[in-house]
């Protein structure tokens, strides 16, 4: 059984205790790594800040409000939405949870969006 959560930008799927979900954070810093080939963020997601790849996003800047899935920053979303999401999420009691997984579903997880 499959369950769609959405707001106006954040969509999670929820398949039986898997998750497959994009979270929103804030960037804080910008380096480039592997010599020159890759933008890489410090995104600060309430409070815990994880590497996010910036590749999908050539114009975020410091600052900038991001969706995060499985590390790769996929869009740039306004503050507003990014709070009301963020607030929803630990409502829910997923955000811990949730933010581990913005790094560790890499390695194959079951997330096919």
């Amino acid at each position: 059984m499959t369950k769609i959560f959405r707001t106006d930008r954040f969509i999670t799927l929820k398949h039986f205790n898997n998750m497959c979900l994009a979270i929103p954070g804030k960037i804080k810093s910008i380096e480039i790594q592997y010599n020159g080939l890759v933008r890489m963020a410090n995104v600060v997601f309430g409070g815990i800040t994880k590497q996010a790849s910036l590749e999908m996003l050539p114009d975020a800047q410091i600052g900038d409000y991001v969706l995060v899935h499985v590390g790769v920053a996929i869009s740039k979303i306004d503050e507003e939405e990014a709070e009301k999401t963020f607030t929803y999420l630990k409502e829910i009691g997923e955000i811990d949870e949730l933010i581990e997984h913005t790094q560790t579903d890499r390695d194959g997880g079951n997330c096919s969006i």
